[in-house]
């Protein structure tokens, strides 16, 4: 079985931070710089939480509130189900389901190892069967 390590190991356990005090435009804006979905809100080096694009269309827009005055602190995302590296990816894939969240924080010894997003799931979904295709396309070529 695949394991969240797999995933952070490919694609790096960097994740794009913003501080609790950061408005909501500065956080869009740092979000769009780099192609992604959400940032983290990280503050003294601890994990306070996860800014996403629904947080910002469902919390900030859809409230009638302003993207420049809100902060990231009043938005963001805090309670996540556990995730490790050592998780399995099907286990992963579970707890985004049940929970509908896209973004789930891997943490090792309480300190943040990245972030995995359902996309990184599917990816390595894709990887792992096409691993296993070549594998059985090599094994009957063979015989």
């Amino acid at each position: 079985m695949n394991k969240i390590s797999n995933i952070l190991s490919r694609k790096g356990n960097n994740a794009i931070s913003v501080t609790p005090d950061t408005s909501v435009l500065e956080a869009l804006k740092v979000m769009a710089e780099n192609n992604i979905g959400s940032v983290v809100v990280m503050h003294d080096g601890k994990f306070m939480g996860i800014i996403t694009e629904r947080d910002y269309s469902r919390k900030v827009i859809l409230k009638g509130k302003n993207s420049t005055d809100t902060k990231v602190s009043e938005i963001m995302t805090t309670e996540f189900p556990p995730l490790k590296p050592a998780d399995t990816v099907e286990h992963c894939m579970e707890l985004m389901s049940q929970t509908n969240i896209r973004y789930l924080p891997v943490f090792d010894d309480k300190k943040l190892s990245g972030i995995i997003s359902i996309s990184d799931v599917v990816k390595e979904t894709i990887i792992v069967q096409q691993a296993t295709i070549d594998h059985l396309d090599s094994y009957i070529n063979s015989r």
